[in-house]
């Protein structure tokens, strides 16, 4: 009986072994490692892909779409809605400077450039300019 034990183990053990070692051949590693993407830049040759376009600078009424809305359209965690002049008004008391310079480093709930990360200090000032246009 302790011999077929042994037999037994002996066969599961070298089962074990050659299970493990199957597959770590240099071709089998490559093949589960590879990229699963590739850069491409422009220039290169790409295949079939095509390299993304610049968008260029973007209009206030673009950046307030995209960035502004979520929180100045809604009223949501406090910010001035558009087209609420008293509270537009009641921020704009303390000038047209201070309100940029607290919508280009935040101000209560507002990050920094809102959530423009993209946008440059003069866009952040046109898109306040715009939201106080339409906010009269």
């Amino acid at each position: 009986m302790k011999s077929l034990v042994r037999v037994m183990m002996l066969a599961c053990l070298s089962l074990m072994v050659l299970t493990a070692s199957a597959g770590m051949d240099k071709k089998s590693i490559d093949a589960r490692t590879m990229p699963v993407g590739k850069v491409c830049l422009e220039g290169e040759d790409c295949g079939s892909a095509s390299a993304a376009a610049a968008s260029g600078p973007m209009e206030p009424a673009d950046i307030y779409q995209a960035s502004c809305f979520g929180c100045h359209g809604t009223g949501a965690l406090g910010a001035p809605k558009m087209g609420d002049a008293a509270a537009w008004t009641q921020r704009l008391e303390k000038g047209m400077d201070a309100l940029v310079a607290n919508a280009i480093n935040g101000v209560n709930a507002m990050p920094p450039n809102g959530t423009c990360a993209s946008c440059s200090d003069d866009d952040i000032a046109a898109t306040v300019q715009y939201m106080l246009d339409n906010s009269k």
